[in-house]
């Protein structure tokens, strides 16, 4: 995706163009001792072209946004502000080349989240080469949106977690569950949540009693103080054959399969 500056362009040329058109009375006494160079409408307005060219013949190239869907796996993760975060919306400013994971049977799987795009960094700094970095951390969790509705006997395992490409230690063992009856999840870094949901579980069935082997919180933040990419290892089991739970629709499918479908379709019709 391509946004031309245009706050950088206009800047600049307001700059150059107050700079043809303004008239100076120079000091007497500066002019004396120091012979300062002369710029004129004529030079400012060639520069401002000039200005202006690049600008125009040099867009920056921004990541794509990434929206999840049905059936995808997300790193839900905000900082320390709820400021820099991703929940699967384009909008969100960590959307640019984040990394998704559709879920389509049992397997192993990776989600990531990146701040070093260029994208972020515009939205965030105004600048994309700027090299800004998320302090801390809030909240995190491996989310499947729609997981609960398509795959109820899910289970959710965290392998590994990399912090700009550092494995990190996990400091307990996460569990799966579903808060609000659609979405399976399993936390990272969940400091609101006390004891185990009623359907916590892990692969072997229900997760039960008091934190302790099993937690919300299985990393140690001061892992998260600074940081640019966050990268999840999971396994997911209990999908059985990667069909959808009886009665419930289908995740949507990818451009590339309805791509194929058509071709099929046309094919067929010839």
């Amino acid at each position: 995706m391509k946004k031309e500056l245009f706050a950088a362009l206009s800047g600049a040329l307001a700059l150059l163009l107050c700079t043809a058109c303004g008239s100076t009375t120079p000091d007497s006494t500066a002019a004396e001792t120091t012979a300062a160079p002369v710029t004129t409408a004529e030079t400012a307005s060639d520069a401002a072209a000039e200005t202006a060219e690049t600008v125009a013949a040099e867009p920056v190239e921004f990541e794509e946004a990434v929206e999840a869907g049905s059936g995808d796996a997300i790193l839900y993760i905000s900082d320390d502000e709820w400021y820099v975060q991703y929940n699967g919306s384009k909008d969100d400013l960590l959307t640019y080349d984040a990394g998704i994971a559709h879920i389509d049977g049992d397997g192993d799987y990776t989600v990531s989240v990146n701040v070093g795009t260029k994208g972020a960094q515009f939205d965030i700094t105004g600048d994309p080469d700027s090299d800004y970095k998320c302090g801390g951390i809030d909240f995190a969790a491996v989310k499947v949106i729609d997981g609960t509705k398509l795959f109820p006997d899910m289970s959710i395992e965290i392998k590994e977690i990399r912090v700009d490409g550092k494995p990190i230690e996990m400091t307990a063992k996460n569990y799966t569950s579903s808060d609000d009856g659609i979405e399976m999840r399993s936390n990272i870094y969940n400091h609101v949540v006390s004891n185990f949901p009623e359907d916590a579980h892990n692969a072997e069935g229900a997760v039960t009693g008091d934190f302790g082997e099993y937690s919300s919180m299985i990393i140690n933040p001061d892992d998260f103080a600074s940081w640019t990419t966050v990268e999840v290892d999971f396994t997911v089991t209990g999908t059985g054959d990667g069909t959808p739970a009886e009665g419930e629709a289908p995740a949507e499918s990818s451009a590339a399969d309805e791509a194929a479908a058509e071709t099929t379709a046309e094919s067929a019709a010839e």
